[in-house]
């Protein structure tokens, strides 16, 4: 069987084209297997809610979860959810008991830290618990499952034609890219989502096959029949002067409050975690209490998406606004909490936007000749919430720009989308994806080694002796110690200098009288070997290994005051300096 590499190189040569530009090519392919998965899921989505409206729950023929949770009798609403998440938890128990890869199921994980191995059964089995999530009303986003299922079409088209670990990763962000163009309408969102959130930079070379996975993805999506924007827009109209200092306080508003809604979801997961019942029941609870909350406000149910488009295009009291905005934020937390199988994202933008219009209905009652409608800060609010707990302020300003398709939009929008993410990042630096917390981890331990010095790698030293030792307790700490060197000090623990092993072994091979009766004193040699200070830098520590060519050096407070601190050693210096490149 021939090699990946071999394969790849043939592909390549029967299209004459470049490794680089073929990946164009395999990022376009990618884009449309992904948005193919992200299609098939929404429509399981669909059958299954048809079926439940067309059964004998009285539900309509709606396929939005809130319209049918509205015409269901009450104990439905409180025993669906419940069943739904019952059946979630067998399905993501299932997908636990399956060895998964070192870098872990996510996409995320396996594109930042693994080798772009996204494991297929167990996506699939996730993707199934997420259905039966999202199917039973679950507040939670139905994205996370789309773009996990894309990634994993890509992973698996990669494994199929041998990339190499680099490539294979590419193909995944493509993979992923197409699914968030796929579930949000929004190809340079899309892009730019996988790029500042997964990779955490933009290169070109892995930049363009993202893209064009992303234009294919959208492409696909609008030959399908039935296809409209996730979230249908009002026109954004113009504002003017000081009503901008107004979306300033929207975005200070969302960087405060956004972290406080990550804090309440990561308690509900340690809450729910602590409780003595499987992943089953587990869910079930969190079913079960979502169904409570229905049962008063139905809008409770699913993503947000529905009552979000409604906020744009119809009026609405506040205090309404407000109560569901409260029971909303308590049932994603139980959902999530419970250990549900889905994305944050959609119901981030829902609480963006009912905080946004929750403020613009109050700035409009106050000053209505003056101020934009309600909905115009429900849709910066989505953004500046979005920027605010995702930690990607560009992502969140394109895509509430590609849904507006209005440049009036964009300076509101930058605005509030960046005081919210430095508001957020001021209150702990929070984020709702991991990977951004274990990037920014990596990134200021790679600042602190930078800024290291040789005094923090200082050991104890275990091999010092006086000037007064004798012949016998240097052997027998070179004995006990596989060292070339022991370190003298006076009374005042002075670094005065080395004895070498060399020396001391030839005096006992001369076996005389007088040599055995010399003492530390006789075999010190003083400018053997440089020593460092603590204030010294990680880089002229290595000149001086360097120069030394030995494992370890003798560490001083100063040249001033050699007072003996210790030993720093070769391995820790090299260890330090494989960190920093490693997350370079």
């Amino acid at each position: 069987m021939p090699t990946m590499p071999s394969r790849q190189r043939r592909i390549f040569r029967a299209l004459r084209l470049p490794e680089g530009h073929a990946m164009l090519l395999w990022g376009a392919l990618a884009g449309a297997i992904g948005a193919l998965a992200t299609i098939a899921f929404r429509d399981a989505i669909r059958l299954l809610q048809g079926w439940l409206a067309a059964g004998d729950l009285s539900a309509g023929n709606s396929d939005s979860v809130v319209e049918l949770a509205r015409h269901l009798a009450w104990y439905w609403r409180l025993l669906l959810p419940a069943a739904g998440g019952l059946l979630a938890g067998a399905f993501l128990l299932l997908a636990r008991r399956i060895p998964a890869p070192a870098a872990g199921v996510d996409y995320m994980n396996a594109i930042a830290v693994g080798d772009g191995h996204v494991p297929a059964r167990q996506s699939v089995l996730r993707a199934a618990s997420s259905l039966f999530t999202i199917v039973s009303g679950g507040s939670i986003g139905r994205e996370g499952s789309m773009v996990q299922i894309a990634a994993m079409s890509a992973s698996l088209l990669g494994r199929g034609v041998r990339f190499r670990p680099e490539r294979l990763k590419l193909l995944v962000a493509c993979g992923a890219a197409a699914g968030i163009t796929a579930a949000y309408n929004a190809p340079i969102a899309g892009a730019f989502f996988v790029t500042e959130i997964v990779l955490g930079s933009i290169v070109m070379e892995r930049f363009g096959p993202i893209v064009v996975a992303s234009v294919v993805s959208n492409i696909v999506m609008r030959a399908f029949p039935g296809y409209r924007p996730t979230y249908e827009m009002p026109a954004f109209p113009e504002v003017f002067g000081i009503e901008q200092l107004l979306f300033v306080g929207l975005g200070l508003v969302a960087g405060v409050l956004a972290p406080q809604f990550l804090r309440l979801l990561e308690t509900s997961r340690r809450q729910f975690a602590r409780l003595p019942a499987p992943l089953p029941l587990r869910l079930a609870l969190g079913g079960f209490a979502v169904g409570l909350l229905s049962i008063a406000v139905p809008e409770v149910w699913g993503n947000g998406y529905s009552v979000v488009n409604s906020l744009l295009h119809h009026d609405w009291l506040w205090t309404a606004v407000l109560t569901i905005l409260f029971f909303k934020v308590l049932a994603t937390a139980l959902t999530v909490g419970s250990g549900a199988v889905g994305g944050v994202f959609t119901p981030v933008l829902f609480v963006g936007a009912a905080v946004g219009w929750l403020e613009g209905a109050a700035v409009h009652a106050l000053w209505p000749a003056t101020t934009s409608a309600p909905f115009v800060y429900a849709m910066v609010g989505m953004g500046a919430f979005l920027a605010a707990a995702s930690g990607a302020p560009l992502m969140a300003i394109l895509m509430i720009f590609e849904m507006t398709l209005s440049y009036q939009a964009v300076l509101p929008l930058m605005l509030a989308c960046v005081l919210a993410y430095f508001t957020a990042g001021g209150s702990g630096e929070r984020s709702m994806y991991a990977i951004i917390s274990v990037r920014t981890q990596r990134a200021r331990a790679k600042t602190a080694l930078r800024n290291a010095h040789m005094g923090d790698l200082i050991r104890p030293a275990q091999t010092v002796l006086p000037l007064d030792a004798d012949v016998a307790c240097m052997a027998a700490l070179f004995a006990q110690h596989p060292v070339k060197y022991l370190y003298i000090v006076d009374a005042r623990q002075h670094y005065l200098g080395v004895v070498a092993l060399q020396d001391l072994t030839a005096a006992l091979l001369a076996a005389d009288a007088l040599g055995r009766e010399k003492h530390a004193a006789d075999f010190v040699r003083r400018d053997l070997i440089n020593v460092v200070t603590p204030e010294m830098s990680l880089a002229a520590g290595l000149e001086r290994f360097i120069a030394h060519q030995g494992e370890r050096l003798p560490a001083v407070r100063s040249l001033a005051e050699p007072v003996l601190l210790g030993a720093v050693y070769k391995t820790s210096l090299l260890d330090a300096y494989f960190r920093l490149d490693k997350d370079s």
